[in-house]
C-alpha cells in the first residue's frame, strides 16, 4: 500500500484488491461464508440453499457501446449469483446521485435496469436513494445486492486433466469503455459484452453435471480468475494462446496500446472448469445458446507448476500469467 494509502489499483480486481480483501475485510469480518471469497455467499437455510451477493458500480462514462451503468448493475449482480449455480430471483437497487444530475438521463438508466431485470428473470424489490452535493460525486453510483436459490451442486474437487472453457471473446467490455472514455478515433467500434448469463448457465447445467467451477472474469480478467483457482493448490493451469477467442478489433487495439487481453474486464463471460470427457459436448451445448456461440476449450488443469498459470504461446514458448497487480484502466464497472 503506497504510504499506507488506498490507491486506484486497490479497486482494480488484481493482486492489491485480493490483498486488501484478505488482510483487512476477511480479517475483521471473518466467517465461513465470507472466507471462501466466492462471487456470492451460499447460505444453508432449513429447507434450501440460497446465494447472496452485492456489488457497487462506479463506471465512467455512464453510457458506453453496448450498455450503461444501469444495465451493468443488473447484469453484474445476476452473473455473480448464476456462477454459483444459483437461480437469481431478487435484487436491491441503491443509488447515490449527485445534485443537478439530469432527470431524463436518470430515467433512461432506470428504464435500462428494468428492461435488463425482465430479461434476466429477476425482480428489483427494494432500494434506496441518496443525493449528495454537486462536486462530491461523479454523477451517479449504483449498488445492487442479489439473492438466488441454489439449484446446482458442484461435483467434487478439480482434477488434473479437467478443461477450462469460456463462452466467447475476451476483453470486449474494457475496450468498449476505453473507447467511449478516450475517443480513440478508430474506424471501428467494439461493443461491451454486458449481458445477464443466468439463462446460458441454466441451459448448460440442465444438460451437464460435469461443471466443477464457474466464475465471471470481470475486473482483472481471465488472468485473475485462473490465478484464484490455482492459488495454494497442488495443480496449475495451462492456457493455449491459439484457442483464446478475441475479436479482431480488440486484438488490434491491444497491440496498439500495449494491453494484454488476458487481463481485460468482461461483463458477459463465464469461465468453467469441466471434466475432460464431457468438455467437447458441453462446448457444443453452449454454442447452441446466443451467448455461447464463440465458446471453446482454452486450457486445462496440469500437475505442474503448482499454483501457477502459464500460456502456451503461438510460437511454441511458454509465458507465466501472473495475478494482475495494478490496473490497465480504472472504473470499468
Amino acid at each position: 500500500m503506497s504510504e499506507n494509502k488506498i490507491t486506484l489499483a486497490h479497486g482494480s480486481g488484481g493482486q492489491l484488491t485480493h490483498e486488501l480483501i484478505k488482510h483487512l475485510f476477511v480479517r475483521y469480518f471473518a466467517n465461513p461464508h465470507l472466507s471462501r471469497l466466492t462471487d456470492a455467499a451460499v447460505l444453508s437455510l432449513p429447507d434450501l440453499r440460497v446465494a447472496m451477493t452485492t456489488d457497487s458500480y462506479v463506471i465512467r462514462p455512464l453510457f458506453f457501446p453496448g450498455g450503461n451503468i444501469g444495465k451493468l448493475a443488473v447484469c453484474g449482480t445476476v452473473n455473480d449469483l448464476a456462477v454459483m449455480g444459483a437461480k437469481p430471483l431478487y435484487l436491491t437497487c441503491g443509488l447515490i446521485i449527485e445534485e443537478q444530475f439530469d432527470y431524463e438521463t436518470l430515467e433512461q438508466i432506470v428504464a435500462s435496469m428494468a428492461h435488463t431485470a425482465r430479461d434476466a428473470g429477476v425482480k428489483i424489490v427494494t432500494g434506496d436513494t441518496k443525493v449528495i452535493e454537486r462536486g462530491n460525486g461523479d454523477g451517479l453510483f449504483i449498488n445492487t445486492a442479489g439473492i438466488g436459490v441454489c439449484e446446482y451442486q458442484f461435483p467434487p474437487a478439480i482434477e488434473i486433466g479437467d478443461k477450462i472453457v469460456i463462452n466467447g471473446t475476451l476483453g470486449d467490455h474494457e475496450i468498449a469503455v476505453l473507447s467511449a472514455r478516450q475517443n480513440l478515433g478508430f474506424d471501428f467500434e467494439v461493443a461491451s459484452d454486458c449481458a445477464p448469463l443466468a439463462d446460458l448457465i441454466v441451459h448448460v447445467l440442465k444438460a451437464h453435471s460435469s461443471v466443477k467451477f464457474m466464475r465471471d472474469p470481470t475486473r482483472g480478467g481471465l488472468a485473475m480468475v485462473l490465478n484464484e483457482i490455482v492459488e495454494e493448490q497442488p495443480f496449475g493451469i495451462a492456457l493455449d494462446e491459439t484457442e483464446i477467442p478475441l475479436k479482431d478489433a480488440v486484438r488490434g487495439i491491444c497491440a496498439v496500446l500495449g494491453f494484454d487481453p488476458l487481463y481485460l474486464a468482461n461483463e458477459g463471460k463465464v469461465v468453467m472448469v469441466v471434466n475432460a470427457d464431457d468438455a467437447p459436448r458441453l462446448v457444443d451445448t453452449m454454442r447452441a445458446h446466443p451467448l455461447g456461440r464463440d465458446s471453446r476449450i482454452i486450457g486445462e488443469i496440469v500437475d505442474a507448476p503448482q499454483g501457477m498459470v502459464y500460456l502456451r504461446t503461438t510460437i511454441g514458448g511458454k509465458r507465466i500469467v501472473d495475478m494482475p497487480v495494478g490496473t490497465q484502466l480504472p472504473r470499468i464497472c
